[in-house]
């Protein structure tokens, strides 16, 4: 099984869910996001944001793919390009770290570890322009809204909390310390197999 991560850009933005396409609810700040999905240019406003961050910032988001399946896909940003995170309790998020707005794996492809290594690929990413953490709103409670990441999913793949809250708690995740645990993991393997390269066992996300 094949499996590859890539950087997101508008010409495979295509392969992201259909729901996620149209969804604006980081993009655009609570009252602008309401007016675009009633009036239904929830996607148009989407590819005119990921094409201003990526003329203005760089990449802005992975996307996976297993045996050339779209399996899963992250977005990130950092929070001058994310004007709904400032409406949260438990902002701002810290001047040296990017926010992870989304991290999605889709139904056939969950189980894999896809979550933590799109978390990495962010990480590695990250590390190389400078910035040293990701940082993410969490939300805890029964009723989750399905464009914030569960606080109890970015626990499981690293995160600390740095500002509890009942609701939404702000968890980060150092960029540097991501990448040294993936090389020590790969390079365990590495020895115990002789040699042959495989992937880890990876926590689903």
């Amino acid at each position: 099984m094949g499996r590859r991560v890539v950087p997101l850009t508008l010409d495979n933005l295509s392969d992201l869910p259909n729901t996620c396409r149209s969804c604006v609810f980081w993009e655009l700040d609570p009252v602008s996001g309401r007016d675009a999905q009633d009036a239904g240019k929830g996607e148009l406003e989407k590819e005119g944001w990921i094409s201003a961050v990526l003329l203005e910032w760089g990449s802005c988001g992975r996307v996976a793919y297993v045996d050339d399946r779209p399996a899963g896909f992250v977005l990130y940003a950092p929070p001058a390009y994310v004007p709904r995170g400032q409406s949260f309790p438990t902002s701002p998020i810290s001047p040296d770290a990017v926010q992870l707005m989304v991290s999605r794996v889709l139904p056939d492809f969950q189980g894999q570890g896809l979550g933590r290594v799109l978390v990495q690929s962010v990480a590695k990413d990250l590390v190389r322009r400078g910035f040293r953490a990701i940082e993410a709103f969490g939300a805890l409670g029964r009723e989750v809204p399905s464009c914030v990441l569960p606080a109890d999913h970015l626990l499981a793949v690293g995160f600390k909390t740095v500002r509890p809250h009942h609701r939404y708690p702000r968890l980060r995740l150092e960029a540097r310390t991501t990448l040294s645990w993936k090389e020590d993991v790969e390079g365990a393997l590495e020895r115990l197999l002789g040699g042959r390269r495989t992937e880890p066992a990876l926590r689903p996300f």
